[in-house]
């Protein structure tokens, strides 16, 4: 991470280095949004810190991720006087802006000099701290004299940048071997490179190969050049990591071409060369390619932002035909975003298959997909989305091996209504995960007592309940005697509609124990199973969870 020390020891060239518009530029609007800058674009960023809620503690230079305080809050306004008085680069809060009638964030930020930004709804708060410390230390390395007339996210005259300095041939490629760019060589170049560059992936053979002796590990461990001298027709190779901030980017290959040798300073050109490529990395993989711009106007119309007819372009979808959205995650467990078999490239890959028009978007908690250019006639349009939602329910649990669920949004007449579909879509899928059956698809009506019952519980959040009531007690009871399990005892009965011989099959227990543990349940807490009341506030207190007993998130 690269501080204001480190930028100002640079001399004049670096001014911009370490800059809030620097690292804006090459993180891209796909993570953060900034909403003002009193101070202007060339404040010194330092780091980046999370906001502790039991010690505040705000340092000078820092961006603030506020995570948890409601942006339109006075609280909110309070975090950036703070972070004035302090002297923070800015203040990150949640996704969204403040309504425009609420001028008391615009008017603290203005009075304290700190920028305020916004991060976006498809870039978690975990995805996000890696993003800005690997922005940071990228936007704080000088790049190399001889790439230094690169634009920004241009990988392919990188690779050619490099592929002359190195006298090889070049390619660039994520995390996952897939192949971003490669250098425009002329001559004939090995069989491996051949097919790499043809597949636009390394062999997944080749692949399985490097990870099962350890090459990767060594690669992303190490951080430095590794050197694989020639062995039969595939010729010497150099690949030197990408990192940032502690975040593994990439690498580069330098291959040896026509049985001549790399130039003797191969090595240390390729170290220098993957510190200035890191930073073209995180701005190609935020917004340069064609595909990430079909993804922002994607999300733009989803969150509702801008005029429809020119981000229905944008996104190559009809903005006057019938759509929808699917909300697609998995439920609890292993999750199916990992490995080089991602959710959001399966489906991708799957609804390009299929054939439809769509549009795939990343979002907290999950995937959404928004489909347009359907039927005109209701019916068969809603047969079109359960169709494709039952088929990418079947096809990704198969493919990734986690149980894979898609909410299927409302039909809308056009793209204007596309917000109104992923509201319906996300409520779905968060019923359906809430619900954990096994029913894997379905549109809100389908799982309406299930959304119904998850409405309620998010506006009684709020409400602080009295705090000893009869589940505040069992909790208490089970934290204080380890090994006690009367909460979860009570929810399963509960759950079980009194049942004893249900709810003790579902906890594994004999129908006598579940009995005595009930006796227990009535000594401790006083609760009164016969009361309809008390059962209901029981089960409400127990989806809401510890909140309900007047702890806060």
């Amino acid at each position: 991470m690269t501080g204001s020390g480190e930028a100002s020891g640079r001399g004049a060239g670096a001014a911009d280095e370490g800059t809030l518009e620097r690292l804006l530029s090459v993180v891209g609007v796909g993570a953060v949004e900034l909403h003002t800058a009193p101070r202007g674009l060339r404040t010194q960023v330092s780091g980046v810190h999370v906001l502790d809620a039991l010690e505040p503690v705000i340092r000078p230079g820092e961006l603030l991720l506020a995570i948890g305080v409601d942006r339109g809050s006075a609280h909110a306004v309070d975090v950036v006087r703070r972070a004035g008085e302090a002297g923070a680069a800015g203040v990150v809060f949640g996704p969204g802006r403040p309504e425009p009638t609420a001028r008391a964030l615009q008017t603290a930020a203005e009075e304290s000099g700190t920028a305020v930004l916004f991060r976006t709804a498809w870039c978690t708060w975990a995805q996000l701290v890696g993003v800005l410390r690997a922005g940071l230390a990228a936007a704080g390395t000088p790049p190399m004299p001889a790439t230094s007339g690169v634009p920004l996210g241009d990988l392919d005259a990188l690779a050619d940048a490099v592929a002359t300095l190195v006298g090889g041939s070049v390619t660039i490629e994520d995390t996952e071997s897939r192949v971003l760019a490669y250098s425009s060589t002329e001559e004939n170049v090995d069989e491996m490179r051949r097919l790499t560059i043809l597949g636009r992936r390394v062999p997944p053979w080749r692949v399985a190969a490097m990870r099962e002796a350890g090459f990767f590990q060594a690669l992303w461990g190490a951080g430095d050049v590794l050197h694989r001298p020639a062995h039969g027709q595939d010729p010497e190779r150099l690949v030197g990591a990408v990192l940032a901030g502690g975040e593994a980017l990439g690498s580069i290959w330098v291959a040896a071409v026509a049985g001549r040798p790399l130039s003797p300073n191969a090595a240390e050109t390729l170290r220098a060369a993957a510190r200035t490529a890191a930073a073209h990395l995180l701005h190609h993989r935020t917004h340069s390619s064609d595909g990430r711009l079909v993804e922002d106007a994607a999300r733009a119309l989803l969150e509702d932002r801008g005029s429809v007819e020119v981000l229905a372009q944008r996104a190559s979808l009809p903005p006057r035909e019938p759509c929808a959205v699917l909300a697609v995650g998995t439920g609890p467990g292993r999750s199916a975003d990992d490995g080089p078999s991602g959710l959001y490239g399966l489906l991708t890959l799957h609804c390009a298959a299929l054939g439809h028009r769509v549009v795939v978007v990343p979002a907290a908690g999950g995937t959404l997909v928004l489909l347009g250019g359907l039927e005109r006639a209701a019916e068969r349009a809603e047969g079109q989305v359960r169709r494709l939602g039952n088929a990418l329910a079947d096809q990704l649990s198969g493919a990734t091996g986690a149980a894979v669920k898609v909410g299927l949004g409302d039909v809308v007449p056009g793209l204007a209504g596309a917000p109104a579909s992923r509201r319906s879509a996300e409520r779905a899928l968060r019923a359906l995960i809430a619900a954990a059956g096994p029913h894997t698809v379905a549109r809100c009506e389908d799982v309406a007592d299930t959304v119904g019952i998850l409405q309620v519980v998010d506006a009684l959040r709020e409400v602080t309940l009295p705090p000893r009531t009869s589940v505040a007690r069992l909790r208490e009871f089970d934290a204080e005697h380890g090994g006690s399990c009367l909460v979860e005892t009570l929810r399963a009965y509960l759950d079980h509609f009194g049942d004893v011989s249900a709810a003790s099959r579902a906890l594994g227990v004999h129908a006598n124990s579940l009995r005595y543990r009930l006796r227990r349940i009535r000594q401790v807490s006083g609760l009164d199973l016969e009361s309809p009341d008390a059962r209901l506030l029981a089960q409400v207190q127990l989806r809401l969870g510890g909140e309900a007993d007047g702890v806060r998130p």
